[in-house]
């Protein structure tokens, strides 16, 4: 199996992972209780790409909009849409990160990392620069963590025996999703 194939066979798991953690984010008002860290938080915003059907006859829907228009790709879960793309919002203590998250490879587009040190405030000379790129080398590694571990956490659960009560109440919340949009 060659690794297009692979990729093509295990995107579900991506795309598990992004609608489970949607659903956590909303499930405590955007925070997420990550073990060994704490409290992470998890918006979704105003993007989202959903896929439907399968090889030829696979079809993408962008959803745009603020987060609560994205109450329309909610319901399109309820259709068997599948989030691909999702922009997230990310925090934890006081740094807070843009990403762009897609699915099937884990890929991280349009980062918008925290804030640093204005260089006009500490000087420009080569340590100066060699330390913001460091800094910001590390806020990339903090980004990558916390997916990673998000993405762990839901591994973690997706393999235990408290995932068909998760999968329950993650099918609920699509429910009630798509039955807000109805009314």
């Amino acid at each position: 199996m060659d690794l297009v194939d692979l990729i093509t066979e295990k995107r579900f798991l991506g795309q598990e992972f992004l609608t489970w953690l949607w659903y956590k984010s909303e499930e405590r008002g955007g925070s997420i209780n990550l073990p060994g860290r704490g409290d992470v938080l998890v918006i979704f915003e105003k993007h989202m790409l959903l896929e439907y059907g399968e090889g030829n006859e696979q079809e993408k829907v962008i959803c745009r909009g603020l987060q609560t228009e994205l109450r329309e790709a909610r319901a399109g879960l309820a259709l068997a849409k599948k989030p691909e793309q999702a922009r997230l919002r990310l925090g934890w203590n006081d740094r807070e990160f843009g990403v762009t998250l897609t699915a099937a490879v884990f890929e991280f587009r349009n980062i918008r990392l925290p804030k640093t040190v204005d260089m006009a405030d500490e000087g420009d000379g080569p340590d100066h620069l060699e330390a913001r790129l460091l800094e910001r080398i590390g806020l990339f590694e903090l980004l990558s963590n916390l997916v990673l571990e998000l993405f762990g956490l839901f591994v973690d659960i997706r393999t235990s025996e408290q995932w068909p009560q998760e999968l329950a109440n993650v099918r609920a919340w699509i429910t009630e999703g798509s039955q807000h949009l109805s009314h």
